[in-house]
This record gives C-alpha cells, sequence and structure tokens, in this order.
C-alpha cells in the first residue's frame, strides 16, 4: 500500500489496516518484535486527526504506568498537546478515576485510600486474629491470595459463601466478609476491588454506566492476553450492547496468545484465544513481520511455540537476514555455566561485537541469579539485577542470615529482634519493650534480658514461655558452634528448627515457593564455601560459621556497582517474566533443563507446560542479533548434585539453527553422558531429609566427636526435635540435637 498520509509512513500493509481499520470490534494478533506499540499509537493519532474523534472520547488502557506514559508521549508528538485530554491509563489507575466520580453510590466517599499488597495482609491478619484462627494452619497470607482470586473472578464475599463447598472454603468465606466490612469501614479499597467495584457500578446503576458509555466512543486495550475474567468483563461493560440504545463503543485489543505468561496472577488466555466468539463480528489482523531478531532466532521460536496446541497459527518473519546461528553450551555445572557466559561477554567486548550494556541473562527463578552474581562480582564485570532484589537483600535470606548471625554472636541484638517473631511466635513489640526495660534497669544485654524474661515486670506469662521456648532453641542450636558442626549442618538446623522453612513450605502462595528456592540456595552457598580448595584458604583460616558469614557480607557488600559507561554499560540479569516486553542484542537463557525450566512444578500439566512454553518462546524473541542457550549437567540443590534432562524445549529448536559449542562430557551424548554422571556422582549430603535420629536413655555413655567422652542426664523431644542434655566432664552439660550431633552411642 503506497500511502502519502504521514500517519502511515513506513507502515506494511497489516500494521496500516489495523490503524485504519473502522467499525466493528478489531483483534489485532501482534507477534512479538511486530510494532505494536507503534499500531496502537498511530491508531490513536489516526483517530483524532482523521476521523474526527474527541481525545475525550477515547479509552486506552495498558498493563503498566511506564507503558502509558510512553504511549502519551508518542501520540503527543503525532498530533500535539491535544493528546493530553485522552484517558491512556493502566487498567487500576482508569478505574480509580471512575470510582472517585462514583463510589458514593457503593458507600464510599470519594477520598477513599487504596491499600496495597502489604496493607492488605495487615489487615488480614488482625482479622484472622479476630476470628481467633491459628495462624499456622490458617497463614493470613493464603487466605490474602484466594480473597484475590475470589475479586479477579469477580465473587464478592456472598457469592463465596454460596460457592463454599468444604470447611476451609467457609473459612475463606468468613475471612473474606469481615475483611470486606473492615475495608469499608476504613473507607479503604485494595487493588482487586478497584476493578470488581468499578464493575459492580457499571452493571448496578444504568445511568453511570450511559455516562461513560455516551463519553468513551473508543476502547484500546494493549496486551489483551493477560487480562483476568473481571478485566475482561469491565471491557465488555464499557463497550457495551446493542440492547442499551447507546451506540457501541469501537473496540480494539491488541495482543499476542503467544506471550501469555501471567496464568498464575489469574490471567486467562481464553479472553483472547475466543475474541472472535465474545465479538462474532469482529476482525482479526496478524502482525507477523519481525522488526527485531534475525530469521534463525525467529525460525528456534517459531518451531518451539507451534507445539502448543491452543493457539493461533502465525509465523513470524523478518527481512534482516539469517544472522548468526544460535550457540548451544552444555556447562558441567551452575557454576561452570555463569563462568562460560562471563567469559563470552568479556571475548564479544573484546571483539567489538558486543558491548556487556547490549546483554541480557535470562532464568527462570530468581534464586538463580545468585551464582551469576559471584562469578560477575569475582570477574569485575558489572551487572544489574532487575525486577527482583539482589539475592542476599531478600528478605526470607536476611531472615535466615539473622539466625546464623546471631547463633554466631548472642548478643548481637539488632537481628536477634529481626528473628525473635519469625516466624510468628506471639512475642510482640511491647513484650519486647518489658525485656529491654528490665535489661537496662540490671545493666544487662537484650539476649540475657531474653533468658531472664520471667523475672522481667509486667510481662505477661504467655509471652515468657514463648520467649523460653525461643532461648532454648537458640541455645540448642549454639552448642552446634561451639562443637565446630559445618556451617553448612548449621543452615539446615537453623532452617529447620527455626519454622522458617516449614512456614514457606505449607503456604500455597505461589510467592513463597520462590522464597523456599532462595533458602534452598543459601544452603548450597554454605556447601561452596566448605568445599573450597585448600589454595583457596587464608593461612590461619578455617572453615566456619563466622567465615561464612563474613564471606556473605563481603559479597552483599560488594553490590554498589559501577554504572560507568566506560565499562560499555553493564549487564542486566532478570527473570523471564520480568523480560517480557523488552529487547537486547545479546541474550543468554539460561538453565534450560527440565525441572528448571520448564519449572518442576509444571510438568505434569499440560496446561502449564504449555504457558511454560510461552514464556521460552518470549526469552528467545527478546534477542535481535546473538542468542545463547545453556544449560548445566547437574546443579547443587540443598547442597547435593542433582541431574536434570534437558529442557524438552531444547529437543525443539530445529539443528540447522543452533551450533553447540561443547556438548557437555567429552564425546559421550548428553543422555550417556548423565548415566555415566550420575553412577558416580558423591552421595547426596546431609540434605535434613531422611537421617533418622538415635534414641538415647538417661544414663547413656556416648563419645562426641569435640567434647569427648560423656554420659546422658536428661532427654527431650522427638523426631527431629530430639535432644539430649549431656555431660562431658571439663566441658559441662551440653544440649544437643541429635539429628545434628556427632555422637556415637557406646
Amino acid at each position: 500500500m503506497t500511502s502519502t498520509d504521514p500517519l502511515l509512513a513506513g507502515l506494511n500493509p497489516q500494521q496500516a489496516e489495523a490503524v485504519t481499520h473502522a467499525g466493528g470490534p478489531l483483534l489485532v494478533v501482534a507477534g512479538a518484535g511486530s510494532g505494536k506499540t507503534r499500531v496502537l499509537t498511530r491508531r490513536i493519532a489516526y483517530l483524532m486527526s482523521r476521523r474526527n474523534v474527541a481525545p475525550y472520547q477515547i479509552l486506552a488502557i495498558t498493563f503498566t504506568n511506564k507503558a502509558a506514559g510512553e504511549m502519551k508521549e508518542r501520540v503527543a508528538e503525532l498530533v500535539g498537546p491535544i493528546a493530553k485530554s485522552m484517558w491512556v491509563s493502566t487498567f487500576h489507575s482508569a478505574c480509580v478515576r471512575i470510582l472517585r466520580q462514583e463510589a458514593m453510590r457503593l458507600g464510599y466517599s470519594n477520598s477513599f485510600s487504596i491499600y496495597d499488597s502489604a496493607d492488605s495482609l495487615r489487615l488480614v491478619t488482625i482479622v484472622a486474629k479476630e476470628l481467633n484462627l491459628d495462624a499456622k494452619r490458617y497463614p493470613a497470607r493464603q487466605f490474602q491470595a484466594m480473597i484475590s482470586n475470589a475479586k479477579n473472578e469477580l465473587l464478592g464475599p456472598q457469592d463465596y459463601i454460596n460457592a463454599a463447598s468444604n470447611q476451609f472454603e467457609q473459612v475463606v468465606a468468613d475471612v473474606y466478609t469481615i475483611y470486606q466490612q473492615r475495608l469499608q469501614r476504613a473507607n479503604a479499597m485494595d487493588f482487586d476491588d478497584l476493578i470488581l467495584k468499578t464493575v459492580e457500578v457499571l452493571q448496578r446503576y444504568p445511568e453511570a454506566k450511559a455516562r461513560f458509555r455516551s463519553r468513551f466512543r473508543h476502547v484500546l486495550v494493549d496486551e489483551y492476553q493477560d487480562t483476568n475474567h473481571a478485566q475482561y468483563i469491565l471491557v465488555k461493560e464499557l463497550v457495551g450492547t446493542e440492547a442499551e440504545g447507546i451506540p457501541l463503543a469501537e473496540l480494539c485489543v491488541v495482543g499476542d496468545a503467544d506471550q501469555s505468561i501471567y496464568g498464575f496472577r489469574g490471567a486467562t488466555i481464553r479472553n483472547i484465544l475466543q475474541f472472535e466468539l465474545d465479538y462474532p463480528n469482529a476482525s482479526t489482523v496478524l502482525l507477523e513481520q519481525n522488526y527485531r531478531s534475525t530469521q534463525n532466532i525467529l525460525n528456534a521460536a517459531n518451531a518451539v511455540i507451534t507445539r502448543n496446541e491452543s493457539r493461533k497459527e502465525k509465523n513470524l518473519w523478518s527481512d534482516a537476514g539469517s544472522g548468526a546461528p544460535l550457540v548451544g553450551y552444555v556447562a558441567e555445572s551452575e557454576h561452570d555455566e555463569a563462568v562460560f557466559i562471563a567469559d563470552e561477554i568479556r571475548q564479544l567486548q573484546k571483539e567489538s561485537k558486543s558491548q556487556p550494556g547490549d546483554t541480557a541473562i535470562f532464568y527462570r527463578t530468581n534464586a538463580q541469579s545468585r551464582v551469576f552474581e559471584e562469578v560477575f562480582m569475582r570477574n569485575a564485570l558489572p551487572y544489574k539485577v532487575v525486577g527482583g532484589l539482589r539475592f542476599y537483600e531478600r528478605r526470607e535470606v536476611k531472615d535466615l542470615l539473622a539466625y546464623l548471625r546471631v547463633l554466631a554472636n548472642l548478643e548481637d541484638e539488632i537481628s536477634l529482634r529481626r528473628i525473635i517473631n519469625v516466624p510468628k511466635r506471639g512475642i510482640g513489640d511491647t513484650s519486647l519493650d518489658y525485656v529491654d526495660a528490665f535489661a537496662n534497669a540490671n545493666s544487662i544485654s537484650f539476649w540475657q534480658g531474653l533468658l531472664r524474661c520471667s523475672e522481667a515486670p509486667g510481662l505477661p506469662s504467655r509471652a515468657a514461655q514463648a520467649i523460653n521456648d525461643f532461648t532454648s532453641m537458640i541455645s540448642a542450636l549454639n552448642v552446634l558452634v561451639e562443637a565446630k558442626t559445618r556451617p553448612s549442618v548449621i543452615v539446615e538446623a537453623a532452617l529447620e528448627q527455626s519454622g522458617l522453612l516449614k512456614e514457606l513450605a505449607d503456604s500455597v502462595d505461589p510467592q513463597d515457593e520462590v522464597r523456599v528456592e532462595n533458602l534452598k540456595e543459601l544452603v548450597a552457598v554454605s556447601m561452596e564455601y566448605e568445599e573450597r580448595p585448600i589454595e583457596e584458604l587464608g593461612e590461619d583460616e578455617e572453615i566456619s560459621l563466622a567465615g561464612f558469614l563474613e564471606k556473605v557480607s563481603l559479597v552483599a557488600d560488594a553490590d554498589e556497582i559501577p554504572e560507568g559507561e566506560d565499562h560499555g554499560g553493564v549487564v542486566t540479569m532478570m527473570t523471564l517474566h520480568t523480560a517480557k516486553g523488552l529487547e537486547f542484542p545479546t541474550v543468554f537463557l539460561t538453565g534450560m533443563e527440565d525441572g528448571i525450566f520448564p519449572h518442576s512444578r509444571t510438568l505434569g500439566e499440560k496446561d502449564e507446560i504449555e504457558e511454560e512454553r510461552r514464556l521460552a518462546y518470549v526469552g528467545l524473541t527478546r534477542a535481535r542479533q546473538r542468542l545463547y542457550i545453556s544449560r548445566a549437567e547437574y546443579r547443587s540443590t540443598w547442597g547435593a548434585p542433582n541431574y536434570n534432562p534437558p529442557s524438552r524445549f531444547l529437543d525443539e529448536i530445529p539443528e540447522d539453527v543452533i551450533e553447540w559449542r561443547n556438548q557437555g562430557g567429552a564425546s559421550l551424548t548428553p543422555s550417556l553422558v548423565r548415566k555415566s554422571r550420575v553412577a558416580s556422582a558423591p552421595p547426596p549430603r546431609a540434605t535434613g531429609k531422611k537421617i533418622s535420629v538415635m534414641e538415647l536413655q538417661i544414663g547413656d555413655r556416648v563419645s562426641h566427636d569435640t567434647f569427648g567422652l560423656g554420659s546422658v542426664v536428661a532427654v527431650a523431644g522427638e523426631a527431629e526435635k530430639a535432644e539430649a542434655t549431656i555431660n562431658f566432664g571439663q566441658y559441662g552439660e551440653k544440649r544437643l540435637l541429635l539429628r545434628y550431633a556427632p555422637v556415637e552411642k557406646l
């Protein structure tokens, strides 16, 4: 199409068709890198300057504030400042604007507060307490997730009660009911309410709906594949139906079912796959020309995604030429993988092919960043971690490190205060104030105050009991430090005895699964610390908990990275979920193993594997010129080598677009390598899993590696909590956790 219209200049025929389409609903299926933002902005500009649509009649919805800001700017460049009066915003901010005008109808004042996730969690916790629910059995975070899911499905408390099919759902319904009452009493809405309440206004109050229906003549939605049920209904209400007597708004949705990767947040891929069913007179435009990547990269991505059954057929192509082949690398371990990538980035820089600032490293879970961070620090390669805290800044990692700091130094008051009620033990700030006052009055340390808490005036006996249980656990763990136990064993014992691991493992919140992986990673770090070759140790350095903590704090401290341009920028590291919407000249897609990516949680589920495959497609299509794909033959989990087969997605990439630098293990095929390696794998270490605990009776004689001969004077607890108090003569009495104590019965 040769058009003289400057608004269509430089567009391919499909893009121009999407920009100029008028009339019924339009679905623009925009493949990765096919210029969808350009199409959206040109379409909005075209509506205003060629179809005389007033800016206030346009509602454009994006998923991030950043995308909304960019779109507004780009439209303003095309049509001038008039663009300022159109609504370009995220779903949530569009709903806030509607509710500020309409909330009175629902019994809120228009100055209502908006609760973020942390506020809402605090409120759920208060409600659960009010209902006398046991926080261990009913974690607040679980209620929060279930209430959020209900709201995304547009289920209010009453609907939830009606649908409850078991006792647990009944409890959730009770919490949900009171939570909503408390929100209303506080004149507050949580994030999910913003959409739920807007839909409620539009469905219950025809005159309010008529106002917005006659105002918004055009509704445009970006990233339509990421909408959940509530957002889908909201769009339907704003577009309207024939029966209402107001002309339907013209709807244009843009998206790509192949990039629908937020199922875990309630996004439903059906919204885009069934668009033509929802809107029978819809037109569809396919954008298949890719302006980002070389054809080799696209051939790999197309070959992978076509394995998904539930998708619209499309095939990305590029006129940028076939480009360099993909590079595959089979590393021995995750450490070897990180070293290969660091070396390769340096090499590309040396050959002036690609700078660190042009480079991204993608991984499936946040915990995988840790080994890259350490290798890059050692190699003085500047990097930044995007969309997740640096490994050592993550809350659960800091919690576990605080436990270890206390064990290495019982007087560490700041660390003690951090962990005394993590996980929750019913030791609140008021109780700690009593202990603090008592300690100050008697000039003793905070820890000593905790040990003598029963003497603290005003301290309720329940709190005193909880503090005694805590100090008793810490004292038993502290014996491990005295006995010069290996740091990795202390880390595992602290994880288990503190209840940190159990709390996260029992949770249904998908975020907590990630937290468990980060804690496992810290166990692996402590193993690595112990297994360093002799030549790496300082002359008077011995392997100890204090030594491990020092190493960690130095790594964590080196986080201030030079952002200097003279380095050619910094390497960007992020999870695949964070990578959506971005692009880089050079991309490293790492951890391509079944169980890592696709994630172990998804392996048995067809729908989940399809979502993982879409995630792989997102990762592959971020690369412009160079794409590396790597996997490790084993990586440590809980410190034991874990052998994962190659990711099934690797088999789906055509052999003619990828060159393998090494296939691992000399000339053996990967499957033979795996068999031969597994055969000679070191036995799993003390992973705290299958250890049977020795049973001791009072009077038994025992021998301990550090404390020598002793006799048992008391026994308590069972299974992993079993302990014995043993008199070791010159060393005095020690309380030993039998599961971790190197004692032999004589």
